[in-house]
């Protein structure tokens, strides 16, 4: 006979709560509402997302339930879901992530991957603009053992955020976070004219499209992050005004724009010393991050 307590302590199956959420999430009109649903279950229960498939019969105790359900509800109202799992996956690691700091994307993984393609120093000197959750700082540090990062974040809280997550995959000794806007962060430092890196994935959206943006985009990521002026360039400008100060003359720049920008950024960026040498295209074929370097070289096949 059961024992009447442990029945108290109990509820709903996983398998039921799952389909209870992915239920309200559909009718809230949220796409992935399946996916998403089982996600939330398996952070609130602690246990990895195939476990709920394992063991669909396993009952959910009630304060677990209503937790689950408050995140359903939240995630119905489009509270994005890295906001409330507190971590988004980037280069295969877990960046945690809140509302002070940009949610890392896909496509920025290619910013690592042309670093890591165009760089051949063992111990290249790594410049990180507008950090974050400090994703791409942290990817560097953990592909290239001996680089040397510098990433700086005019935001205090986002910098905190990306120090806990550069602790959590242990390359916070090889990492120095500077608070300040842009370049004015590393200014004094002795790195003017030191970088063979610097990589940004700066705000480009701009203010025309803010409206038309994903709730979960234009309501809860923060628009420092997202927006730079009347066409998204403001902040490409300042960068293309600013960076060959730290660049070494073999230096390069590499970094992330938007959908149509390609044309007009390659004409910002083509500014003594400095000089466009290609443009990578994401895996979707869009046209997604730009490299230039001090000096001019042989250009990149595209």
């Amino acid at each position: 006979m059961s024992d009447p307590a442990e029945a108290r302590l109990t509820g709903p199956s996983v398998a039921s709560l799952a389909r209870a959420g992915r239920e309200i999430l559909e009718r809230s009109g949220l796409a992935g509402a399946a996916l998403d649903s089982e996600i939330l279950l398996a952070h609130v229960l602690g246990v990895e997302r195939v476990s709920l498939h394992l063991h669909p019969d396993r009952p959910v105790r009630p304060e677990e339930g209503r937790l689950y359900l408050d995140r359903v509800g939240r995630r119905a109202a489009r509270t994005p879901l890295q906001h409330l799992t507190g971590f988004q996956e980037f280069w295969s690691l877990k960046i945690r992530v809140t509302p002070a700091v940009l949610i890392p994307r896909p496509e920025s993984e290619l910013l690592v991957t042309t670093f890591l393609r165009i760089n051949d120093r063992p111990d290249p000197l790594v410049l990180d603009v507008g950090t974050g959750s400090g994703c791409l700082a942290i990817a560097v540090a953990r592909e290239a053992p001996r680089a040397r990062v510098h990433a700086s974040d005019i935001s205090e809280e986002a910098l905190g955020v990306a120090a806990r997550n550069a602790a959590a995959h242990g390359v916070a000794d090889r990492i120095h976070f500077h608070r300040g806007d842009l370049f004015e962060a590393f200014r004094g430092r002795g790195l003017e004219g030191r970088a063979d890196f610097i990589l940004s994935n700066p705000p480009y959206v701009p203010e025309r499209d803010v409206p038309g943006l994903q709730p979960e985009v234009r309501d809860h990521e923060p628009r420092a992050a997202l927006v730079a002026g009347a066409d998204g360039l403001d902040v490409h400008r300042r960068i293309a005004a600013e960076a060959a100060a730290f660049l070494k003359k073999t230096g390069h720049l590499i970094v992330e724009f938007g959908l149509g920008q390609e044309q007009e950024l390659r004409e910002t960026y083509i500014r003594p010393p400095l000089t466009v040498v290609g443009v990578e295209a994401d895996l979707a074929g869009i046209p997604r991050v730009l490299v230039a370097r001090a000096a001019a070289p042989a250009v990149l096949s595209r």
